[in-house]
């Protein structure tokens, strides 16, 4: 049983942006303060990546734990109205994994930043995981 009215839950559900969420904007600012230049949600590339770095031909998508079915403490089944969203998360981890493929076979690597990565208090793995995937 939700703890919500079904007014209340779509209410709460429709609030949930796709784009510029915290994660995504705590690794802009690292990246752009790092001097790394790059271009936002490019639609023409499979999975609107992110973060993309043209010439160098790299794309850093920043994914919800809950969303895209990540194996981590932030991701569990929800238990009302499972049917569906097992469909609709099974789902996005699908197109991820087509994205993420169609990208590769186009010859750009990809790095995938959990949110799990960003909550962490000391963003040290993170930023060094960042450079290393940039400068390499």
């Amino acid at each position: 049983m939700d703890v919500h009215s079904r007014k209340q839950r779509s209410y709460n559900m429709s609030r949930i942006k796709g784009k510029d969420t915290k994660p995504e904007i705590t690794v802009r600012k690292w990246l752009w303060n790092n001097g790394y230049r790059y271009r936002l949600h490019r639609k023409d590339l499979p999975g609107k990546p992110d973060i993309v770095f043209p010439g160098k031909k790299k794309v850093i998508f920043i994914n919800g734990c809950f969303w895209h079915k990540h194996d981590c403490e932030y991701f569990k089944w929800p238990k009302s109205n499972s049917d569906f969203w097992y469909q609709k998360i099974s789902k996005n981890a699908q197109r991820d994994t087509k994205s993420y493929e169609q990208l590769r076979a186009d010859g750009w690597n990809i790095l995938i930043v959990w949110e799990c990565e960003i909550k962490k208090k000391d963003l040290t793995s993170l930023y060094n995981k960042l450079t290393d995937f940039l400068d390499s």
